[in-house]
């Protein structure tokens, strides 16, 4: 038998739904007009080595954060080279690096920058064997660690890998990768144009001699068709929360927020990665070498997505595979790209596992220890 609501409650509920609808209104006006736009990328940090367009930053440590427990060797993440940083570090209580630094990891990051004519012609043995060993030497230099501890986001986790398997004695205590892609095969219609379909890099690039953001852009948005009107219907039925409606704003800003891809190494990545499949069938070459995953023998970690629509997780699934050290592991989540990092699932199971495996191959630091 049903039950007849109250005339209270019903009152309540025209309340609570003027109400929201009020926000709404609100909401939406403020997400139109642009304003009240949250801010990204706040932990404190300094800028400690510089090379054209690429900076290492170095994240501020606060011991008190950490309750006083260190960590080393420090923890150098090398990010991905067509989309911005700051998804790691996205707002205060919903940051990765805070998450790090609050565990008691000295955080260093390499970003790119925004590349431009001057970076046309970098190749991938500009990032792999000179950005990425440079800064690796920074940190150890700041520090006084003898090793570092290496973390590849995205295609950032790609350069990682190359930079391991080219450098099998590089001062590298353990690698850990994240929504990393290894089987180009399965990376999407803009993938499959290059792969397949006979577009060449060249065809696409800007006056600068680079991929343009937008190419990046709509080649995700490729991926998942229908994503644009299923998040405006979620985008609806939140936009009242004004929470939902900050965390939304940053998040979609981001995943719309790209930079140009160095043409130079665009067309590598073309070429070896995505025509050649060369992860998955072993025909990698770096600075004219024969480089080999499984050559990679440092303790290991990969973190998969399965509903990630950027890097699918068929794309990612070989890697577990391909490494050769001893000592690897895979996570997979239930989630998507962003949120391996930033929301629920980063902050209950994919941080604290990070964390985890990291603290097991990292010594506590004696009191008086640290940075330099």
């Amino acid at each position: 038998m049903s039950t007849v609501p109250s005339p209270q409650t019903v009152l309540d509920r025209v309340r609570r739904d003027v109400e929201r609808n009020a926000l709404r209104a609100r909401n939406g006006l403020r997400l139109v007009s642009g304003v009240a736009r949250p801010n990204v990328g706040q932990t404190p940090k300094d800028v400690v080595w510089q090379r054209g367009r690429t900076q290492l930053w170095h994240y501020r440590n606060d011991p008190e954060t950490s309750g006083g427990v260190r960590y080393s060797p420090p923890l150098l993440i090398v990010f991905s080279m067509v989309s911005r940083s700051y998804i790691l570090d996205l707002a205060p209580g919903n940051s990765f690096v805070e998450q790090l630094l609050a565990a008691g990891f000295d955080v260093y990051l390499l970003d790119w920058g925004e590349p431009d004519e001057r970076d046309a012609a970098n190749t991938l043995e500009d990032y792999v064997d000179d950005y990425i060993p440079a800064g690796v030497q920074r940190v150890l230099e700041i520090s006084g660690a003898d090793e570092v501890t290496l973390f590849g986001y995205c295609f950032g986790g790609d350069l990682a890998l190359l930079y391991a398997a080219h450098h099998p004695d590089a001062p590298v205590r353990s690698l850990t990768v994240l929504a990393t892609p290894v089987d180009f095969r399965h990376m999407g219609p803009l993938a499959d144009l290059f792969r397949v379909g006979g577009l060449e890099v060249s065809a696409v690039l800007d006056a600068d001699g680079n991929v343009p953001p937008r190419v990046v852009v709509q080649g995700f948005r490729a991926l998942t068709p229908t994503s644009e009107v299923t998040r405006y219907v979620t985008l609806w039925e939140r936009l009242w929360n004004d929470e939902y409606v900050a965390g939304y704003q940053a998040m979609t800003g981001w995943a719309d927020d790209h930079v140009p891809f160095p043409g130079a190494a665009a067309d590598q990545t073309v070429r070896m990665l995505v025509r050649d499949n060369g992860m998955v069938t072993d025909r990698l070459t770096v600075g004219g070498d024969r480089v080999h995953l499984s050559d990679v023998r440092v303790p290991f970690l990969t973190v998969r997505a399965d509903r990630d629509h950027i890097v699918p997780p068929d794309a990612t699934a070989p890697l577990i595979d391909l490494v050769g050290s001893p000592d690897k592991h895979e996570l997979r989540l239930p989630a998507g790209h962003m949120g391996l990092v930033v929301g629920r699932t980063a902050a209950r199971t994919t941080v604290p596992t990070i964390i985890d495996f990291l603290r097991r191959r990292s010594e506590p630091l004696q009191a008086g220890q640290g940075a330099r």
